[in-house]
């Protein structure tokens, strides 16, 4: 059971996702709010899987909702808040946070990612793809619209541009095994479909995941993502 907390200046888009995620048997509704302000709050004090932060105005205040939600200075609970409390999740791990917005902005979705965002899904997605997006995200996995893809390795490319001096890292760079695990990331695969597929333990999996990012210099794994669509390990579908 994957436990939700809304985050969403708009009343009837709260109601609707509410509704949407309370009819998924493996998907519980612990609060919500308009504010972002109590947004953190709430997610320190019922510690949810997922934070779904949408609204009218994505911006800067956004990422810095994001940016305190993703790195809390300690889990703890907040007195006097309204709201049932959820299942507490484990000590230290903070809520992983699914952005829903009306925009396309690159920028945005890639510095809502840097933050801490665990994905990013535009408001026209079908209510499938919302439901979908909140597993994932709460599984630790990632969760990036196609639309944003090419977009985003620009983005990464521009940002990861080698400085005078400066080692260039490309796909030698890695063991053939984590060469194995960033195509698959790449090409949609959660760490449990990882696991599975390539017959290693899930712990593993995460382990080359670590040993990626840190060998591209990435804060986020959509970063390994755009790595690897870069390189020609995997090509975006047509």
């Amino acid at each position: 059971m994957a436990s939700v907390l809304i985050a969403n200046d708009q009343s009837l888009q709260r109601v609707g996702l509410r509704m949407l995620l309370t009819a998924e048997p493996d998907l519980t509704v612990v609060g919500d709010t308009a504010s972002r302000a109590e947004a953190v709050r709430m997610s320190a004090a019922l510690r949810p899987d997922v934070v779904l932060l949408g609204g009218r105005h994505p911006g800067t205040d956004d990422i810095e909702t994001i940016r305190r939600i993703a790195h809390p200075p300690r889990l703890t609970a907040v007195p006097g808040l309204n709201a049932v409390p959820g299942p507490a999740g484990p000590v230290g791990q903070p809520p992983r946070i699914l952005v829903l917005t009306s925009t396309g902005d690159e920028g945005y979705a890639y510095a809502a990612l840097r933050a801490g965002a665990g994905g990013f899904l535009l408001e026209d997605a079908t209510p499938h793809e919302l439901t979908a997006a909140v597993r994932v995200v709460a599984a630790g996995d990632a969760v990036i619209t196609p639309e944003l893809t090419r977009a985003l390795i620009d983005t990464v490319r521009h940002e990861r541009a080698p400085r005078p001096g400066e080692r260039v890292v490309g796909p030698d760079t890695f063991t053939g095994r984590e060469r194995d695990v960033l195509v698959a990331v790449a090409s949609g695969w959660s760490n449990a479909e990882i696991a599975a597929r390539l017959s290693i333990a899930p712990t593993t999996v995460k382990s080359h995941v670590s040993h990626i990012l840190a060998k591209i210099g990435a804060r986020a794994r959509v970063q390994a993502v755009a790595f690897a669509y870069e390189y020609g390990l995997v090509r975006p579908a047509a």
